[in-house]
């Protein structure tokens, strides 16, 4: 899993993906100086930095490189939504807090996105009165944890059960 990029690292990857082609340091380079102070050899020194680490490969073009994004930006956000779910000893609990902090945009991405995964032969709900009853499960909110309402956890590591499961 890869550690979040730095702010400079960002700005730099940013351009990269927006642009999703070969690009030179001094293209990025001059899109950067519109924001900020930078020098040539810093964002020479950023780029090589992130082909160091994967981000980028590069071509030799004369006496410089022209890099490319290895992967895109959304691969990199999958990447560390997973890494701080992974982290969880509670995932569904986790992924609950998170859908709370969702917008209702982000939720239909959200909804999009697994029509996406499921694909075309999945199977469609139920009408409303014949849906099977919705199962709560209990989550742990700010103050309140499941030693103290009584409740029990598993073992840390281990989902809780959940209907379907």
């Amino acid at each position: 899993m890869p550690r979040p990029l730095g702010e400079l690292e960002d700005a730099v990857m940013t351009r990269v993906w927006k642009w999703n082609r070969p690009v030179t340091v001094r293209e990025v380079l001059e899109d950067l100086q519109k924001e900020r102070s930078i020098a040539y050899t810093t964002v020479m020194t950023v780029l090589d930095n992130l082909h160091q680490k994967g981000w980028v490969r590069r071509e030799a073009e004369g006496r410089a490189y022209r890099y490319e994004a290895v992967s895109t930006r959304a691969a990199y956000a999958a990447a560390l939504m997973n890494e701080a779910w992974s982290q969880s000893d509670n995932p569904a609990a986790a992924l609950v807090a998170f859908f709370g902090m969702m917008s209702e945009e982000q939720r239909q991405a959200l909804t999009d996105a697994v029509r996406i995964v499921q694909g075309p032969d999945a199977v469609k709900p139920e009408p409303a009165d014949t849906a099977a009853p919705v199962v709560e499960t209990p989550v742990e909110t700010a103050g309140e944890s499941a030693e103290s309402s009584g409740e029990t956890q598993g073992t840390p590591g281990e989902s809780p059960d959940l209907p379907g499961r």
